[in-house]
Order: C-alpha cells, then structure tokens, then sequence
C-alpha cells in the first residue's frame, strides 16, 4: 500500500507532455508525400497538357471560325448548323462509318469468339498456336495497311492470285465501289487476336464444375455452350462489343492510307472527313465542331448499348460470408 501511494505521487509530479494534434503529420510522412506527388507528376503534367488543355481548347474552338493564320472569331453554333444542315459530306461520311461499324463489328466479335473456343482447347503446342493468332493485333496500323494494300492489288496481290486458282475473276477490291468496303470488313479480322485473348481468359475463368454438373444432368454439348459459356462470358461479349463500337467509330488509316477516302467517297471516313477539315482546308473551328457531334454520337450509341443489350448481360453474384 505504502508503495502505490509513492508511485501515485511520483506520477503526480511528472511532466506531462501536451498530445500531438492528431491532424499534424510527421516530417517523414511529409516527404513520403511529397515523393510520391513528385513521381506522379509527369502523368498528371501529361494528362493536363495532352488530355485536358487540347480538350477544353477544341470545346473553344467549335464555337470559333478558325484557319489557325488568322484571328479566331466567334460565330455561336453556326459551325454545327452547316455540319447537320448544310454540308453533304457531312452525311456520307458518318453513313461510311455506320455502314463500316454494323458490319464488322458482329463479325470481329464471332470470330475473335470462335477463335477463342478453338484456342481453349486442350491440345499440345497450344501456347504456339495461342501466340501465332495473336501476334497480327500487334502489327502497327500503318504497316498493317501497307500490307493489305499491297494484298488487294489487283495484278500481283494475293487475293486476286487465289481467285484465279479458283477459276474465278480478279476483283479490283480498292478502286471499285462495290467491292472496297467488304475489303476493309475482310482487312479488320486481322486484328480479330486481341480479341481472341480477352475471351480466352473469360473462358478460363469460367468453373469447369459447371460443365461437369450439367454432363450429369444429361446436357449435350451445344446446352453446355448456350446455358453455361455463353451467360458466363456475357460480360466479355459486352465489353468487347462496347470497345469494337467506340473504336470502329473512329477509324482512319485503312481509309486515309489505303484509300484516301476513295473511290467515289465510298470509304470517306467519318474521322478523315474530319481530318481533311482541319489540316487539308485548315477549318479547325469546323473540324472541333465535327469532333464535339462524333463524341456526342458514340456517346448516345454506348447508351442505347447499355440500356438495351446490357440488361442482357449476366454478372455472377458474389459470395458472401
């Protein structure tokens, strides 16, 4: 007893130290800021400079008659009124573009989606088969269009070459018409491999225990793909599906490096009409305006997506404790 009582007035007699705000950092946590902000900087900086100022600058300029020599003035949304009232090019380069995306759009998806069911497969040298279908998605777009170009000659490529062996006739698959735009359907399959390997994954992720169960239960294998891998994979489809549309939208080198919008404006693509609009004829203000109504569309279109075809997707519930 006599021992806790000295010990209570020693504790009595002792300075007490006033707390630390709970809001103060240390100095060291201070530098861990300050690091990290430094390290960080050069993707903010590049986010500002090449992402956010070039953006609030366009949203400027469609309200702006600019040919970058002269002073930009101000005209409202005239350069929007001649776009949907008044320019004809207007409209036959967005119907290019639809035309383009309705098409291959489906198609890269089935058949990036049927690869994909081939690649799942559980062969020997899988891995190499997996790679040899994957690599074209890596081929840079220009060397890409330079190869299908020269492909599509029609004197020594080699689409005319195998329609020969078959007995039938050469095509002249870029200067005509008719035939230009299911050329381009057929070049965008090339890239079908990125594709392949996002719905490979989506496959593999899917529990093997749901096939076995529904084996049991008596399913063949075509209710095994409609009722497990297709529902499962939904998601994937979906993602791949809003992708192709956005990307599909804005195509340009197949058009402006193969073509040149041509012949008879059958491959004017939306993005070079704009294109053409703001470095060829130096209409910058026009061309933001262009650029403005192609965000606009993609944006109503990834909707009516969302809305209508994504209640269709199947998401997993997750489980929980």
């Amino acid at each position: 007893m006599v021992e806790r009582t000295c010990e209570m007035r020693r504790e009595a007699h002792m300075p007490r130290l006033a707390p630390r705000p709970a809001n103060r950092l240390s100095g060291r946590r201070r530098r861990e800021i300050a690091l990290g902000y430094l390290f960080i900087s050069p993707a903010i900086l590049g986010l500002v400079v090449w992402t956010v100022g070039p953006l609030v600058f366009s949203i400027w300029l469609a309200f702006q008659d600019w040919d970058i020599v002269s002073t930009a003035r101000f005209v409202g949304l005239e350069n929007f009124r001649t776009a949907l009232f008044g320019d004809e090019f207007f409209w036959i380069s967005l119907w290019v573009t639809f035309k383009y995306t309705i098409v291959s759009v489906p198609t890269t998806l089935t058949v990036s989606f049927l690869l994909a069911l081939l690649l799942n497969a559980n062969v020997r040298g899988m891995p190499v088969y997996r790679t040899l279908f994957y690599m074209p998605s890596l081929t840079p777009a220009v060397a890409g269009a330079a190869l299908w170009k020269w492909i599509y000659n029609p004197e020594y490529g080699l689409a005319n070459y195998f329609l020969r062996q078959l007995g039938l006739p050469k095509l002249n698959w870029l200067f005509d018409p008719v035939w230009v735009m299911p050329a381009l359907w057929l070049m965008n399959l090339w890239g079908a491999g990125g594709g392949t390997v996002i719905f490979l994954a989506g496959l593999q992720g899917v529990p093997k225990e749901y096939y076995d169960a529904a084996s049991i239960d008596g399913a063949n294998a075509w209710g095994r793909f409609r009722h497990i891998t297709i529902p499962m994979v939904s998601p994937i489809i979906f993602y791949n599906l809003i992708i192709g549309i956005i990307n599909t939208f804005q195509v340009f080198t197949a058009g402006y490096l193969m073509t040149n919008g041509g012949p008879s404006n059958a491959t004017l693509f939306y993005v070079l009409y704009l294109y053409r609009n703001a470095f060829k004829w130096l209409n910058m203000g026009y061309a933001s305006a262009l650029a403005w109504i192609l965000f606009l569309l993609v944006l109503v279109v990834t909707m009516f997506v969302f809305k209508y075809i994504g209640q269709m997707v199947y998401y997993q519930e997750e489980i929980r404790a």
